[in-house]
């Protein structure tokens, strides 16, 4: 056992004592010792319940023969960082959470994990440590939220931000805003709709990381508590087998789990998460594998924030195991080998799935479109790729050209947005929020939540280094690489240049000839660090492109 290295022998009886010191008997220091990594805290909703779900996995531990030991890490909730400072330290957790699960289980050498994330950064952080330190491991996410009901309509926390520009635009009153702000979250979980953290906690059920339910069983649900005991003993099974995540996490896993990724229309955000994840399992998946899975794969469920459908529907339906095998329906397929931390294969696991709501989850042959949710755009103002989530574009902006509106920060761009300064036709361009220019690639949910609540959805495009929040909708466009930050095309564009997008073809064009470009180049200086001091300063001299991931590098 792994643990024996503080257990075992005459000269650990001081680690013995250390361990009998918080209670443990002989009985549980004799026993294979499992590290409970949570992320329960008191300021994110999808995170304020997990003492609950971290007592159930000990209890399944326990039942299957384990000592649990619990342990904290840190989590960022995206919402209430948005728009203002604290978005710039979002994504850049996501390497401290890691960091910090692996110093945990090497410093105390754990035989195997369970990890008790939900939100945004910190299921994607606890995944790449989890393969990073290999051993048996399961993931158990909080859950998602409930929606919540408004006038007799689904409501989300999107819902609210999207009602600032509807207060702007005189369609709402401030007296309606603050009734559904009473109304749009009733309760714990990660954000009700294919948000980021629900998109990536589906997306470690279709790795095969997590057990099936994993992605859609309700935060407030007995089931969510019975899934955290089933991990409790799965993660026991695996020690037996020695089955560790690099097992499980392999290319064809990957590849099953983008072509879950397009088949629900989920975050752009996975584009930066699912190729980190697989750096720490020694995989590459490059930006423009993304493409073309998405050419093979059917978006099939129509999920909010673009489509009507709420995260218990999808569960109701089926959940991912039932997109999964709807999945089976198509030329491709899933690479039914692939193993779970179910101890089977994928093609076991599916063997008695059936979807139990067809206007849920769609016939292969009946999609809402040809091609999944996700589509990377290329040309001369992202030569390294940008992305879009094309299933929540509507069909009039698919194509469309229009002046740039330049605006270097997100809040310069909020207020011109909100001061009915951005016109039909126009393309906003919010630039210098990349991973290194932001720091941290802020998300850009309020403009983009205006731009709808405006009314502009449908007439307004926009484009930046940074990124999305999950709950976007919209012709947006993020991630472009290079970032300007860098000199990235993006920095160089003039108020009023005309840009082309035609996501059908995945281009993205800057109307300027390669002359002129190369004049403003020439005259271009790269802008000052915008925090100078702490960990945003070393992340933004670490961090490498959005279009790698935003990882780290390797060497300095």
């Amino acid at each position: 056992m792994r643990s024996d290295a503080l257990r075992k022998g005459l000269e650990r009886a001081p680690h013995r004592s250390l361990l009998k010191a918080m209670g443990y008997t002989d009985e549980e220091i004799n026993r294979p010792l499992i590290g409970i990594c949570h992320a329960h805290n008191e300021i994110i909703p999808g995170h304020v319940h997990l003492d609950k779900l971290v007592e159930a996995v000990k209890a399944g531990v326990r039942m299957a023969g384990g000592t649990p030991v619990a342990f904290g890490t840190i989590g960022v909730c995206d919402g209430l960082a948005m728009n203002h400072a604290g978005m710039k330290y979002s994504l850049a957790s996501r390497e401290v959470i890691a960091d910090s699960v692996e110093i945990m289980a090497m410093a105390h050498p754990f035989d195997a994990m369970v990890l008790v994330p939900n939100c945004d950064k910190v299921t994607p952080g606890m995944l790449m440590a989890m393969l990073r330190v290999n051993i048996p491991a399961v993931m158990v996410s909080g859950g998602p939220m409930l929606t919540g009901r408004f006038r007799g309509k689904d409501v989300h926390l999107v819902s609210v931000f999207e009602g600032v520009g509807r207060v702007k635009a005189d369609t709402m009153s401030y007296e309606e805003l603050c009734e559904l702000e009473e109304k749009a979250c009733p309760g714990c979980g990660s954000c009700a709709g294919m948000f980021t953290a629900n998109s990536m906690n589906c997306l470690a059920e279709a790795i095969g990381l997590a057990l099936p339910g994993n992605g859609t069983i309700p935060a407030v649900s007995g089931a969510r508590i019975r899934l955290a005991k089933k991990a409790g003993m799965a993660v026991m099974h695996l020690l037996q087998e020695n089955i560790r995540p690099r097992d499980i996490a392999t290319r064809e896993a990957f590849e099953n789990a983008m072509a879950v990724d397009m088949a629900l229309g989920c975050s752009t955000n996975t584009v930066l998460h699912v190729p980190a994840i697989a750096k720490e399992a020694d995989v590459e998946l490059p930006l423009a594998l993304f493409n073309e899975v998405s050419g093979k794969v059917p978006h099939i469920c129509s999920l909010i924030p673009g489509g009507s459908h709420s995260m218990q529907q999808l569960d109701e339906a089926g959940g991912v195991p039932a997109v999964m095998g709807e999945l089976l329906n198509t030329d491709e397929g899933l690479n039914l080998d692939a193993l779970t931390v179910t101890g089977k294969t994928l093609r076991e696991n599916l063997e008695e799935v059936k979807v139990l709501d067809a206007d849920v989850i769609r016939p292969v042959d009946e999609a809402y479109h040809e091609v999944g949710g996700i589509a990377v755009l290329y040309g001369n103002l992202a030569p390294e790729g940008a992305v879009v989530k094309q299933s929540a574009v509507a069909d009039e902006m698919l194509i469309h050209t229009g002046p740039a509106r330049v605006f270097n920060s997100e809040a310069e761009a909020q207020s011109a947005i909100l001061d009915g300064k951005i016109k039909s036709g126009d393309v906003v361009v919010i630039r210098y929020c990349g991973p290194k220019g932001g720091p941290g690639m802020p998300e850009m949910l309020s403009p983009t939540a205006a731009i709808i609540g405006m009314g502009l959805g449908k007439k307004v495009a926009l484009i930046t280094d940074g990124r999305f929040s999950g709950g976007t909708q919209g012709a947006c466009i993020g991630h472009v690489s290079p970032e300007a930050a860098d000199g990235g095309p993006i920095a160089l564009i003039n108020e009023g240049d005309k840009i082309s997008i035609d996501i059908p073809r995945h281009t993205l064009e800057l109307k300027v000839a390669s002359a002129e470009l190369e004049k403003r180049r020439e005259k271009w200086q790269p802008p000052a660090p915008r925090i100078t001091s702490g960990y945003a300063a070393r992340y933004a001299r670490l961090v490498t492109s959005g279009s790698t991931g935003a990882v780290l590098k390797d060497s300095f």
